[in-house]
Order: C-alpha cells, then sequence, then structure tokens
C-alpha cells in the first residue's frame, strides 16, 4: 500500500488525476472501473480540464463502474448511469459504446450480475480501478458482512448506507434497497486501485480500515492484500495516522 497525503480536496482530486491520466497516456485503451458520489466529483473534473487542454485522449478508454441501484432507470437524476454521464462521459471524448455499467432495470438479479461479469471478463479485467470509501468502511456497495462476496452480486443496502444517500432524494423512503455492485474479487484483480478519502468524518474508518486487522466486516480491509492499491487521502482523513 502507498499513501499520498494531500493538502485538501482539491489537491487530492489533482493528484488522484494524474494517477488516472498516466494509466491512459500508458495504455489508450486502457479499462477503467469508475466509482460515483462525491469523493471522485473532483477527481473527474480534473481529468475533463486535462482533456480540454488537450493532454488526454479519451477516445479509445474503456470503462465499467462499480454499481448500479436496482430498479432506478437511467433518465432518473440519481442514477448512476446519470451520475457518470453528467460528470463525465458527456464532457469528454470517451465512445459511450464503451462505457459499462450494472443493468439496474433487469428484475433478475441473476442474470444482470452474470451479464456485468461476462463484461468486464470480455474486456480483460480492469487496469485501473478507482473507489472511495464508505463510513462503515464499504467500497462500491460492498456492505459490511461475515464473507467477501466475489463477483458482482445484488445487495441489499444497510440502513447506515440509506441514510447517507437520502440527501439526494426527496425523501427517505426514494432511496433503493438494492444495489448491483463490482464484487470484492473483482475489485482486487484489477491492476492498479486508487482510493480517494477526504475529510475528518473519514479519519476513523480510514485508520479502521487500513491499520487494523483484514476482516469482511470492514470491507475496504481487504485492500492491504492489494500489490498495487495507492490511497491518495488529505491531511484531515489521514488525522488519525501517524
Amino acid at each position: 500500500m502507498r499513501i499520498i497525503r494531500t493538502k485538501n480536496y482539491d489537491d487530492m482530486s489533482k493528484k488522484a488525476a494524474d494517477l488516472i491520466a498516466a494509466v491512459v497516456l500508458l495504455k489508450p485503451n486502457c479499462v477503467l472501473g469508475l466509482a460515483t458520489g462525491s469523493s471522485p466529483i473532483g477527481t473527474y473534473n480534473n481529468l475533463v480540464q486535462k482533456y480540454e487542454e488537450g493532454n488526454l485522449d479519451f477516445s479509445t478508454v474503456r470503462s465499467v463502474n462499480l454499481d448500479e441501484y436496482k430498479g432506478l432507470p437511467r433518465t432518473n437524476d440519481q442514477s448512476y448511469y446519470y451520475f457518470m454521464h453528467k460528470n463525465l462521459f458527456s464532457r469528454v471524448n470517451i465512445n459511450l459504446d464503451n462505457t459499462h455499467l450494472p443493468n439496474g432495470m433487469e428484475p433478475d438479479s441473476d442474470k444482470a450480475c452474470k451479464e456485468y461479469d461476462a463484461v468486464i471478463k470480455s474486456m480483460g479485467g480492469v487496469d485501473m480501478q478507482l473507489l472511495g470509501l464508505g463510513h462503515d468502511g464499504h467500497i462500491g456497495f460492498n456492505e459490511p458482512n461475515n464473507e467477501f462476496d466475489k463477483t458482482t452480486h445484488c445487495v441489499n443496502l444497510t440502513q447506515m448506507t440509506i441514510e447517507a444517500n437520502k440527501r439526494f432524494f426527496a425523501s427517505i423512503d426514494d432511496v433503493p434497497r438494492q444495489a448491483y455492485t463490482m464484487g470484492v474479487g473483482t475489485i482486487m484483480d484489477a491492476k492498479m486501485v486508487i482510493m480517494v478519502v477526504s475529510g475528518k468524518d473519514k479519519a476513523e474508518i480510514l485508520k479502521k480500515a487500513f491499520f487494523g486487522p483484514v476482516t469482511p466486516e470492514v470491507p475496504a480491509s481487504i485492500l492491504q492484500f492489494h500489490p498495487n492499491f495507492v490511497l491518495v487521502a488529505d491531511e484531515d482523513a489521514l488525522s488519525l495516522v501517524k
């Protein structure tokens, strides 16, 4: 594990974007594993800036997203399909045919998960996986559990996750209760994993995940075993780590 300590969220976002840009420059047709939520927005903004300045070309890049809410149409402004198009895909020259998310509108969970695993396998796996860190240590929608789920699966979201996401919806009743998510095994198979973490509210779980025991009760802790894991975190998030 490598730790890049940054001053603040903006510095964290810039440095994470630099790492991702290097992957794209070295392998123009790379497979980027992408994340949603508030943590990576600044990273995406920095990647867009590099593209607008003519320093980054996404024309042959391929992407797979970590997760998608089950039962939420792509037109819903809280779907992760919508998020990715708003924050990245519509702002760079990526071929939309090369972008992939789990099919949240597929009611058959087994079918949706098998199809998504097949997509990832067909591209030869993920070259770089971007992650955020949940307050309970979840990565993607891999929630605290008694075992690590290996492949794409349907998750019943915990009350903590539902509470954390309710700010994006009109009411807590509108928050989906299930999601399709890439499995921990698939994340660990990525050639490189970059995690962005910011804020004092993440300090305790960051310390627990990366300086405590590896356990499925803290899903992110498995990344301690990844051979090419880079944690990009600001001073507040690392405030409990000496």
